[in-house]
């Protein structure tokens, strides 16, 4: 049995996938193709099968299994990927049967994930879910898994290699939760910090390989890695972004959705995922050119609704209308908001129209107004300012407060119960 470390670093891969319909997808079979090439696998060709429902034995069929075999020899295959998630008994089988090292789509997307992690915490959620989902793999028939423990000197309990293994990668999800804790009480304590600063935070979210990336460099110029290549960036960076008629932000950039997203990684990366259900606006960026985008979006609406994210206002961001031969545009809603911007993350057509949405939006979370303090009322003055809600102030000639504030409904509510009635003077937005 060839084992994954044995494997050489850019593998000839060949592809299998297997419709239960008669029509195929061809958006599906580049998918995997992106896929295995974003892994550094070398897709050598592809196989394709019909069948309405998977062999129970090795999900494609014994006669699928020969024509494999067959390529296998032909074209010196060194990795089959399959398209699909497979049960352990299934991927054990066919690595018999074909004598190569069988993947699928789970274990390739595991893979991928693991070499693109940079951060302690994204090494961490990586790490996890691969454990549980090897976990749930430990039935492959290597000779050495299945041997008592025996011989003059070495008898013991009895306990199996399989049993052992499994208990010590029991032990390790257990200190990688216990880790991934620490991280994410971590990571609320700088939420915390970020909440009593005025600053509302905004998360790209959508499809992998929708051009997030890209366009957060557009608006930050932050440099981040943006390649052509499905989960070219992964770990969540944050960066100010400087809004002309409203102030200061916080654009996250998240790692891309994919159909059936692993939900081991889902939960794995749910405190990375937390920053996109805390965020005040979501910016969903769709990839305009791509014929399957309602399919895409489908797909991360599904995600947003599974991770509690989808009561966030979101604007529908269509991006690279440059490879559409298409101008920039925008829509708005029945309430006069725009909902949705048609732009370029490349060329910056239509930017300046997404910014404008940004701003509308965020603009209703907070209400700016003007209060005037007596010289009595310091420890208020001081409250004010520990919530970091002053935005001007003017010491006036009789020692009282003239103070410009930009407030939250909440604090709203909290700063009219300390006032008198009609004190408070609203600001246009």
């Amino acid at each position: 049995m060839i084992e994954l470390d044995e494997l050489p670093s850019n593998p000839r891969a060949l592809i299998v996938y297997q419709r239960d319909s008669a029509h195929g997808d061809d958006s599906v079979l580049e998918e995997i193709r992106l896929l295995a090439s974003s892994a550094g696998a070398d897709v050598v060709d592809i196989i394709t099968a019909f069948r309405r429902s998977p062999d129970p034995s090795t999900f494609v069929g014994k006669g699928k299994v020969e024509e494999i075999r067959e390529r296998i020899e032909v074209d010196c295959i060194d990795l089959v990927l399959l398209n699909h998630s497979v049960s352990p008994i299934q991927e054990r089988n066919l690595e018999r049967s074909l004598e190569t090292r069988v993947l699928d789509r789970t274990g390739l997307i595991l893979d991928i994930f693991a070499q693109r992690a940079q951060s302690h915490e994204g090494k961490l959620q990586v790490e996890l879910a691969q454990l549980e989902h090897l976990s749930t793999r430990l039935v492959r028939g290597w000779t050495h898994l299945e041997r008592q423990k025996g011989g003059i000197g070495l008898r013991g309990p009895g306990e199996t290699q399989l049993e052992t293994d499994r208990r010590l990668i029991g032990h390790r999800i257990k200190m990688l939760n216990k880790r991934l804790e620490v991280v994410a009480s971590q990571r609320q304590l700088r939420r915390k910090s970020r909440a009593k600063v005025p600053v509302p935070t905004v998360s790209l979210v959508g499809y992998t390989n929708a051009g997030k990336s890209s366009l957060f460099n557009r608006l930050t110029n932050a440099g981040v890695l943006a390649q052509d290549q499905l989960f070219a960036t992964l770990d969540t960076t944050m960066r100010k972004i400087e809004l002309a008629e409203y102030g200061d932000a916080i654009l996250s950039d998240t790692v891309g959705f994919i159909s059936d997203l692993p939900h081991s990684l889902v939960k794995a990366f749910h405190s990375t995922l937390e920053e996109v259900t805390n965020a005040q606006l979501l910016l969903h960026v769709v990839d305009a050119s791509n014929e399957n985008r309602d399919e895409y979006t489908a797909e991360v609406a599904k995600v947003l609704s599974e991770i509690e994210a989808n009561r966030v206002p979101t604007i529908t961001v269509y991006n690279k209308v440059d490879l559409l031969d298409a101008k920039a545009h925008h829509t708005r809603n029945t309430d006069e908001l725009i909902d949705q911007v048609w732009l370029s993350a490349h060329t910056g057509e239509g930017v300046d129209a997404l910014l404008e949405a940004i701003t509308e939006r965020l603009s209703l979370l907070h209400t700016r107004c003007t209060v005037t303090l007596s010289a009595a009322e310091g420890k208020l003055r001081a409250e004010l300012y520990e919530k970091s809600v002053i935005r001007e102030e003017q010491i006036n000639d009789d020692g009282s407060f003239f103070l410009q504030l930009e407030l939250s409904k909440a604090d709203m509510g909290w700063l009219q119960k300390q006032l008198p009635q009609n004190s408070l003077c609203s600001l246009p937005n």
